[in-house]
């Protein structure tokens, strides 16, 4: 191997590394949030690729029926309980809030999908669309999967993440076909930089990660909903007794974690063939990378990802047979450390 290998093994690592420290940050939010470690965090990035590959194929996406589907689910069980505390004479969520969100969106979208025509849009309204059609899917699977058994132990949010994850592989599969796509780069730009060259969608890779976590830091330091979901993450009880909906606060990071994977797989498109169950592996590589943090700190997670990012492009260097058993195998002295170094507690309810 020489410098100039070197180089290019390096850019791609970080180009990688830039992607997995998104999904990681996502993974470490929710964790703190909600306890859920959620491993479809990676349909996310599937559904973004997709999606926008759909748009500019002028084919109708997948993600609009699944968010059809999931609206009318989540819109009978909120009704349902609403219709419940009303007979009882409890404070219950308006019904008309409950078919706005839930029913009234996903038939706007189907509306502004048949008025206009995708395929014909500028490439950042298609990013756009794409993202409005997959944001709402976290609250959504928040309030199907997780709102119900939000105290039970992490073990068993862990086994109903893994559902959710089969489910959204099998609904991948249906909606999207066993097909795979890539859609076009960003920029077309090449720039030479020494000995190597780097393209444009590189530069667009690592500069949206970048621009975005600035975004999440100026979210969680500036904002009211921002130090709402801080005060959650660092005490859920404590949080409840302040008024802060725990609730609101799980929707909200699930809402956080679609955003930051459904842009993670726009991003990544240009770059890789994306197939309806892609996005598990890169979830998983994020989830080794939330692993180094702790599941708790956002700059070991992100320095993780970067190591990730960095092991895999060297292994598929010199052993590309086994860059995946290379990169996962991090995560045994991680856990062996953190178990050594780490004191027991109990979840807190």
């Amino acid at each position: 191997m020489n410098l100039q290998i070197a180089l290019l093994l390096s850019q791609d690592g970080i180009t990688n590394g830039a992607i997995y420290a998104l999904l990681a940050l996502a993974l470490v939010l929710l964790f703190a949030v909600t306890r859920v470690i959620y491993i479809p965090q990676g349909e996310f990035v599937s559904m973004g690729a997709l999606t926008l590959a759909s748009f500019q194929a002028g084919r109708t996406p997948g993600t609009l029926w699944l968010l059809i589907g999931a609206g009318i689910a989540v819109a009978i069980v909120d009704g349902a309980a609403a219709w419940r505390r009303a007979r009882e004479g409890a404070a219950h969520a308006s019904f008309a809030s409950i078919v706005g969100w839930n029913l009234a969106y996903p038939a706007l979208a189907a509306l502004v999908l048949h008025a206009f025509d995708p395929a014909r849009l500028a490439l950042p309204l298609q990013v756009a669309l794409a993202l409005a059609l997959i944001v709402p899917l976290g609250p959504m699977i928040y309030r199907l999967a997780f709102q119900p058994i939000a105290h039970a132990s992490v073990l068993v949010l862990l086994i109903v993440a893994v559902a959710v994850h089969l489910a959204l592989v099998g609904l991948g599969l249906l909606f999207f076909g066993a097909e795979g796509t890539r859609t076009p780069s960003f920029s077309d730009a090449r720039f030479e930089l020494g000995p190597i060259g780097v393209n444009g969608q590189t530069l667009w890779v690592i500069g949206a990660s970048i621009a975005l976590i600035a975004v999440l830091y100026v979210f969680f330091e500036r904002t009211l909903y921002g130090k709402a979901l801080r005060a959650t993450a660092i005490n859920r009880a404590g949080a409840r007794l302040m008024g802060i909906s725990t609730v609101l606060a799980g929707k909200l990071s699930f809402a956080l974690a679609a955003l930051i994977g459904g842009l993670s797989g726009v991003l990544v498109a240009p770059i890789t063939t994306i197939y309806y169950d892609t996005g598990f592996l890169f979830g998983l590589k994020g989830f080794v990378a939330a692993i180094v943090g702790g599941l708790a700190s956002y700059p070991l997670a992100a320095a993780g990802a970067l190591l990730v990012g960095l092991l895999e492009s060297f292994s598929s260097f010199w052993a590309s047979a086994y860059k995946e058993v290379i990169v996962f195998t991090v995560i045994i002295p991680v856990l062996l450390w953190r178990s050594l170094t780490s004191r027991a507690t109990g979840d807190e309810e």
